[in-house]
């Protein structure tokens, strides 16, 4: 059974920071990109970051560059999130999720269940 869970999230000010973990089992890990998007209430699920599980190749939304670092272990089939200098417009429930290295949440198959992230101003 395929599974992605999500953790990390919590409460936090603004400026503060906050690290995801998405544990992935099921599949093979080093055949799959893991993505992280987000969804603010009303609003569509946005790409924020993924890395390629093969080669390490990753890529940032433009609002996180420089502020949101990815990185995987393989041994451990874990994809952190980490996010610095986080902004109230941040909040959202985060979710990993495993396919095509792109920042469409179409490119991917499978899911965890998110995390919400809200930051306070």
């Amino acid at each position: 059974e395929v599974q992605l869970v999500e953790s990390g999230g919590g409460l936090v000010q603004a400026g503060g920071s906050l690290r995801l973990s998405c544990a992935a089992s099921g599949f093979t890990f080093d055949d799959y990109a893991i993505g992280w998007f987000r969804q603010a209430p009303g609003k569509e699920r946005e790409g924020v970051s993924c890395i390629s599980s093969s080669d390490g190749s990753t890529y940032y939304a433009d609002s996180v560059k420089g502020r949101f670092t990815i990185s995987s272990d393989n041994a451990k089939n874990t994809v952190y999130l980490q996010m610095n200098s986080l902004k109230p417009e941040d909040t959202a429930v985060y979710y990993c999720a495993a396919g095509v290295g792109t920042l469409s949440p179409y490119d991917y198959d499978y899911w965890g269940q998110g995390t919400q992230v809200t930051v306070s101003s």
